[in-house]
Protein backbone atom coordinates (compact mmCIF):
# COMPACT_ATOMS: atom_id res chain seq x y z
CA UNK A 1 0.00 0.00 0.00
CA UNK A 2 1.21 3.14 -0.75
CA UNK A 3 2.28 6.20 1.47
CA UNK A 4 0.39 8.21 -0.47
CA UNK A 5 -2.88 6.40 -0.90
CA UNK A 6 -2.43 5.69 3.43
CA UNK A 7 -2.20 9.45 3.80
CA UNK A 8 -5.72 10.23 2.10
CA UNK A 9 -7.64 7.25 3.51
CA UNK A 10 -6.36 8.32 7.02
CA UNK A 11 -8.37 11.60 6.47
CA UNK A 12 -11.70 9.34 6.59
CA UNK A 13 -12.98 8.90 10.08
CA UNK A 14 -15.30 6.02 9.00
CA UNK A 15 -13.96 2.45 10.30
CA UNK A 16 -14.13 1.08 7.08
CA UNK A 17 -11.40 3.05 6.13
CA UNK A 18 -9.50 2.57 9.44
CA UNK A 19 -9.43 -1.13 9.19
CA UNK A 20 -8.09 -0.58 5.59
CA UNK A 21 -4.95 1.38 7.36
CA UNK A 22 -4.98 -1.80 10.14
CA UNK A 23 -4.56 -4.13 6.96
CA UNK A 24 -5.45 -8.10 8.29
CA UNK A 25 -4.97 -7.26 11.60
CA UNK A 26 -8.09 -8.36 13.53
CA UNK A 27 -6.70 -10.86 16.28
CA UNK A 28 -4.06 -10.13 19.03
CA UNK A 29 -0.85 -11.64 17.39
CA UNK A 30 0.58 -14.61 19.50
CA UNK A 31 3.75 -12.33 20.48
CA UNK A 32 1.50 -9.81 22.23
CA UNK A 33 3.04 -6.84 20.09
CA UNK A 34 0.97 -4.46 17.88
CA UNK A 35 3.24 -2.19 15.75
CA UNK A 36 1.19 0.23 14.00
CA UNK A 37 3.68 2.77 13.39
CA UNK A 38 4.33 4.91 10.19
CA UNK A 39 0.08 4.05 9.46
CA UNK A 40 -0.88 7.77 8.61
CA UNK A 41 -3.29 7.05 11.86
CA UNK A 42 -5.10 10.02 13.51
CA UNK A 43 -6.97 7.73 15.96
CA UNK A 44 -6.39 4.43 17.73
CA UNK A 45 -8.73 2.10 16.25
CA UNK A 46 -11.03 0.95 19.38
CA UNK A 47 -10.74 -2.78 18.44
CA UNK A 48 -6.90 -2.34 19.14
CA UNK A 49 -8.14 -1.69 22.91
CA UNK A 50 -10.00 -5.37 23.13
CA UNK A 51 -6.64 -7.09 23.14
CA UNK A 52 -6.24 -6.90 26.86
CA UNK A 53 -3.38 -9.14 27.26
CA UNK A 54 -1.06 -6.97 24.87
CA UNK A 55 2.44 -6.29 26.06
CA UNK A 56 3.93 -3.74 23.31
CA UNK A 57 2.05 -1.12 21.87
CA UNK A 58 3.78 0.57 18.80
CA UNK A 59 2.35 3.73 17.63
CA UNK A 60 5.12 5.90 16.40
CA UNK A 61 5.75 8.40 13.73
CA UNK A 62 1.68 8.66 12.83
CA UNK A 63 -0.60 11.89 13.06
CA UNK A 64 -1.83 11.23 16.76
CA UNK A 65 -3.00 13.78 19.34
CA UNK A 66 -5.41 12.01 21.42
CA UNK A 67 -5.97 8.38 22.43
CA UNK A 68 -9.35 7.00 23.52
CA UNK A 69 -10.11 6.46 27.08
CA UNK A 70 -10.51 2.88 26.09
CA UNK A 71 -7.31 2.44 26.03
CA UNK A 72 -7.43 2.07 29.81
CA UNK A 73 -8.37 -1.88 29.62
CA UNK A 74 -4.66 -2.80 28.01
CA UNK A 75 -3.71 -2.90 31.88
CA UNK A 76 -0.91 -5.63 31.23
CA UNK A 77 0.93 -2.96 28.59
CA UNK A 78 4.65 -2.62 29.15
CA UNK A 79 5.91 -0.81 26.35
CA UNK A 80 3.89 1.96 24.62
CA UNK A 81 5.70 4.45 22.25
CA UNK A 82 3.73 7.51 20.99
CA UNK A 83 7.26 9.21 19.54
CA UNK A 84 6.64 11.09 16.49
CA UNK A 85 3.34 12.28 16.36
CA UNK A 86 1.31 15.80 17.54
CA UNK A 87 0.79 15.18 21.25
CA UNK A 88 0.38 18.93 22.69
CA UNK A 89 -0.31 17.10 25.98
CA UNK A 90 0.40 13.76 27.33
CA UNK A 91 -3.39 11.76 27.46
CA UNK A 92 -4.52 11.15 30.99
CA UNK A 93 -5.46 7.64 29.86
CA UNK A 94 -1.70 6.53 29.35
CA UNK A 95 -1.09 6.95 33.45
CA UNK A 96 -3.60 4.19 33.53
CA UNK A 97 -1.58 1.96 32.47
CA UNK A 98 0.41 0.93 35.83
CA UNK A 99 2.55 -1.86 34.12
CA UNK A 100 4.30 0.30 31.82
CA UNK A 101 7.73 -0.29 31.80
CA UNK A 102 9.17 1.78 28.73
CA UNK A 103 7.40 4.77 27.69
CA UNK A 104 8.31 6.83 24.38
CA UNK A 105 7.01 10.17 24.02
CA UNK A 106 9.80 11.77 22.38
CA UNK A 107 9.40 13.90 19.20
CA UNK A 108 5.99 15.58 20.08
CA UNK A 109 4.91 19.11 21.11
CA UNK A 110 4.87 18.41 24.55
CA UNK A 111 5.37 21.47 27.24
CA UNK A 112 5.01 19.55 30.40
CA UNK A 113 3.79 16.62 32.03
CA UNK A 114 0.31 15.55 33.71
CA UNK A 115 0.82 15.30 37.78
CA UNK A 116 -0.96 11.87 37.06
CA UNK A 117 2.42 10.24 35.86
CA UNK A 118 3.54 9.85 39.00
CA UNK A 119 0.91 7.00 38.70
CA UNK A 120 3.50 4.93 36.64
CA UNK A 121 5.96 2.98 39.57
CA UNK A 122 6.22 0.58 37.40
CA UNK A 123 8.02 2.78 34.99
CA UNK A 124 12.14 2.49 34.15
CA UNK A 125 12.60 4.42 30.92
CA UNK A 126 10.94 7.56 29.86
CA UNK A 127 11.45 9.35 26.37
CA UNK A 128 11.05 13.05 26.25
CA UNK A 129 13.54 14.48 23.65
CA UNK A 130 12.53 16.86 20.71
CA UNK A 131 10.04 18.28 22.91
CA UNK A 132 8.63 21.67 24.04
CA UNK A 133 10.20 21.25 27.73
CA UNK A 134 11.93 24.33 29.44
CA UNK A 135 12.03 22.43 32.59
CA UNK A 136 11.83 19.14 33.47
CA UNK A 137 8.82 18.65 35.35
CA UNK A 138 9.13 17.74 38.80
CA UNK A 139 6.63 14.80 38.51
CA UNK A 140 9.59 13.01 36.43
CA UNK A 141 11.32 13.04 40.09
CA UNK A 142 8.08 10.49 41.43
CA UNK A 143 9.28 7.86 39.21
CA UNK A 144 10.87 5.98 41.61
CA UNK A 145 12.32 2.77 39.77
CA UNK A 146 13.05 5.00 36.78
CA UNK A 147 16.65 3.75 35.31
CA UNK A 148 17.11 5.65 32.33
CA UNK A 149 15.84 9.13 31.44
CA UNK A 150 15.94 10.74 27.67
CA UNK A 151 15.79 14.50 27.84
CA UNK A 152 18.01 15.90 25.26
CA UNK A 153 16.79 18.13 22.54
CA UNK A 154 14.71 20.33 24.75
CA UNK A 155 14.95 23.91 26.45
CA UNK A 156 16.41 22.87 30.26
CA UNK A 157 18.35 25.05 31.01
CA UNK A 158 18.54 23.63 34.53
CA UNK A 159 16.88 20.56 36.65
CA UNK A 160 14.98 20.34 39.88
CA UNK A 161 17.23 19.44 42.96
CA UNK A 162 14.67 16.68 43.74
CA UNK A 163 15.51 14.32 41.08
CA UNK A 164 18.39 13.21 43.35
CA UNK A 165 15.86 11.30 44.96
CA UNK A 166 15.74 8.68 41.64
CA UNK A 167 18.22 6.39 43.60
CA UNK A 168 17.67 4.01 40.43
CA UNK A 169 18.80 6.28 37.79
CA UNK A 170 21.16 5.08 35.70
CA UNK A 171 21.62 7.09 32.36
CA UNK A 172 20.81 10.76 31.61
CA UNK A 173 20.61 12.43 28.27
CA UNK A 174 20.62 15.76 28.08
CA UNK A 175 22.31 16.96 25.28
CA UNK A 176 20.98 19.78 23.12
CA UNK A 177 19.72 21.42 25.96
CA UNK A 178 20.00 25.39 26.96
CA UNK A 179 22.31 24.20 30.54
CA UNK A 180 24.87 27.33 31.27
CA UNK A 181 26.32 24.95 33.81
CA UNK A 182 26.56 21.39 34.94
CA UNK A 183 23.67 20.57 37.04
CA UNK A 184 24.80 20.66 40.49
CA UNK A 185 21.94 17.85 41.57
CA UNK A 186 24.06 15.70 39.40
CA UNK A 187 26.88 15.59 41.78
CA UNK A 188 24.55 14.37 44.55
CA UNK A 189 23.93 10.85 42.39
CA UNK A 190 26.88 9.00 43.08
CA UNK A 191 24.80 5.73 41.57
CA UNK A 192 24.85 7.33 37.71
CA UNK A 193 26.86 5.35 35.10
CA UNK A 194 26.19 7.63 32.15
CA UNK A 195 25.61 11.09 31.75
CA UNK A 196 25.31 13.16 28.45
CA UNK A 197 25.14 16.80 28.22
CA UNK A 198 26.95 17.28 24.91
CA UNK A 199 25.91 20.27 22.65
CA UNK A 200 24.64 22.56 25.71
CA UNK A 201 26.31 26.37 27.16
CA UNK A 202 28.40 24.92 29.71
CA UNK A 203 31.84 27.18 30.38
CA UNK A 204 33.10 25.04 33.49
CA UNK A 205 32.73 21.74 34.65
CA UNK A 206 33.19 20.30 38.12
CA UNK A 207 35.05 17.08 38.90
CA UNK A 208 32.87 14.39 39.03
CA UNK A 209 35.46 11.62 40.53
CA UNK A 210 33.71 11.26 43.29
CA UNK A 211 30.78 9.82 40.77
CA UNK A 212 32.26 5.32 41.95
CA UNK A 213 29.22 4.59 39.68
CA UNK A 214 30.48 6.50 36.70
CA UNK A 215 31.39 5.01 33.76
CA UNK A 216 30.70 7.44 30.68
CA UNK A 217 30.04 11.17 30.38
CA UNK A 218 29.87 12.88 27.21
CA UNK A 219 30.73 16.65 27.34
CA UNK A 220 31.57 17.69 23.58
CA UNK A 221 30.27 20.54 21.91
CA UNK A 222 30.01 22.90 24.92
CA UNK A 223 32.03 26.16 25.44
CA UNK A 224 34.43 24.74 28.09
CA UNK A 225 37.53 25.44 29.11
CA UNK A 226 38.41 22.61 31.37
CA UNK A 227 37.50 18.78 31.03
CA UNK A 228 35.55 17.28 33.84
CA UNK A 229 37.94 15.20 36.14
CA UNK A 230 36.64 12.07 36.56
CA UNK A 231 38.16 8.49 38.28
CA UNK A 232 40.10 5.98 36.79
CA UNK A 233 38.51 4.17 33.61
CA UNK A 234 35.67 6.10 33.03
CA UNK A 235 35.36 7.25 29.76
CA UNK A 236 35.21 10.90 28.67
CA UNK A 237 33.83 12.40 25.47
CA UNK A 238 34.78 15.48 24.77
CA UNK A 239 37.86 17.91 24.16
CA UNK A 240 41.07 16.90 26.20
CA UNK A 241 39.61 13.77 27.08
CA UNK A 242 41.54 10.67 27.53
CA UNK A 243 42.82 10.58 24.18
CA UNK A 244 44.57 13.68 24.23
CA UNK A 245 45.90 16.13 26.14
CA UNK A 246 44.93 18.43 28.77
CA UNK A 247 45.17 22.11 27.45
CA UNK A 248 48.29 23.59 27.65
CA UNK A 249 48.69 27.82 28.49
CA UNK A 250 51.23 29.49 26.12
CA UNK A 251 51.56 33.19 26.50
CA UNK A 252 47.97 33.31 28.02
CA UNK A 253 46.32 31.71 25.13
CA UNK A 254 44.63 28.17 26.04
CA UNK A 255 45.38 25.78 22.61
CA UNK A 256 42.04 23.78 21.93
CA UNK A 257 42.11 20.16 21.19
CA UNK A 258 39.36 19.08 19.53
CA UNK A 259 38.40 14.97 19.50
CA UNK A 260 36.11 13.95 16.41
CA UNK A 261 34.96 10.67 17.84
CA UNK A 262 31.88 10.78 19.53
CA UNK A 263 29.81 7.51 20.18
CA UNK A 264 25.82 7.57 18.43
CA UNK A 265 23.54 9.19 20.10
CA UNK A 266 21.05 6.64 22.10
CA UNK A 267 19.93 4.32 19.91
CA UNK A 268 16.50 4.61 18.42
CA UNK A 269 15.54 0.81 18.63
CA UNK A 270 12.81 -0.12 21.03
CA UNK A 271 14.14 -1.36 24.31
CA UNK A 272 12.82 -4.09 26.25
CA UNK A 273 11.55 -4.45 29.90
CA UNK A 274 14.24 -5.97 32.23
Amino acid sequence: MGNSLKAIVAFVPADECQKYLLEDLEEMPVDKMVDLSGRQLRRLPLHICSFRELVKLYLSDNNLNHLPPELEQLQNLQILALDFNNFKALPLVVCTLKQLCILYLGNNKLCSLPLELRLLQNLKTLWIESNCLQYLPEVVCELSLLKTLHAGSNALRSLPARLRRLQELRTVWLSGNLLSEFPPVLLEMPFLEVIDVDRNSIRFFPSLAHLPGLKLVIYDHNPCRNAPKVAKGVRRVGRWSEETPEPRKRSGAVIEITLDEKPSLPPAAKLEPE
